[in-house]
């Protein structure tokens, strides 16, 4: 199954490109909506939302950088630092389209309504920030970069936040992990998972550092916590 690009209109004016995949089936179904890493909306992460669309769910895969450099970008293509920089603004900016692209998605007929943020690399952040005040039910982040700038956005949380981790992943140094750690240790709507010996970008098939065990569990996830949200309620299930 293949998705297709939708234009989305801003709440700041312009539009930008968004990929859409969703099953085929008329049933009511929750989304997730793919905050993509510093590369973008590339095969990786269009085969992505294309595996949740076979899998029954609606998935969407918003381009964050079209202010700046628009589409994807080669791994050693020189203009990724370009376009993400400076870094805290352009999450700042990147948070409206995330809330855009959701109100795309609830427009399609297979939508319940409920949808997860799922963030990779530079989108980590997402998961914690869409369930705080995006709008989103839910959010998973798969090796998330320059999560200490973010921490403190859990306190209060009340939706589930499921972060993975290598514990090889040089945008997840110690210090990181052991935040995390401490953070995941008193609330119970943070699921956290790091793996022995997993480096950073694990799930990009196009990554030197991919490993497919580690993204079969995060997609395993995802799905349980879509699959709580098809049925009116979210779970966390111990890992």
């Amino acid at each position: 199954m293949q998705g297709k690009n939708l234009k989305v209109r801003s709440s700041k004016g312009g539009e930008f490109d968004c990929y859409v995949a969703a099953p085929g089936s008329g049933a009511k179904v929750p989304a997730v909506v793919l905050a993509s890493a510093v590369h973008g909306v590339n095969d990786d992460l269009r085969a992505i939302a294309d595996e949740f669309a076979v899998l029954g769910y609606i998935a969407a895969a918003p381009d964050l950088f079209w202010r700046t450099i628009p589409g994807p970008l080669a791994r050693d293509d020189g203009r990724t630092k370009q376009r993400s920089q400076p870094r805290l603004e352009k999450i700042r900016t990147g948070e409206g389209d995330l809330v855009d692209a959701l109100a795309e998605v609830r427009k399609l007929p297979q939508s319940n309504g409920r949808a997860a943020v799922m963030g990779f690399c530079y989108g980590g952040p997402y998961a914690i920030l869409g369930s705080k005040r995006l709008g989103y039910d839910a959010g998973i982040s798969c090796h998330g970069s320059q999560m200490l700038d973010y921490i403190g956005e859990l306190e209060g949380l009340t939706k589930p936040v499921c972060i993975i981790w290598g514990d090889q992943d040089h945008q997840a140094p110690a210090e990181v992990l052991e935040a995390y750690r401490g953070a995941a240790a008193r609330m119970k709507n943070l699921d956290l998972h790091i793996f022995p010996g997993v480096q950073h970008g694990y799930m990009m098939p196009e990554s030197k550092a991919f490993d497919q065990k580690t993204r079969d569990f995060s997609m395993e996830r995802a799905l349980a916590i879509l699959n709580g949200l098809r049925a009116g309620e979210t779970r966390r299930k111990a890992g």
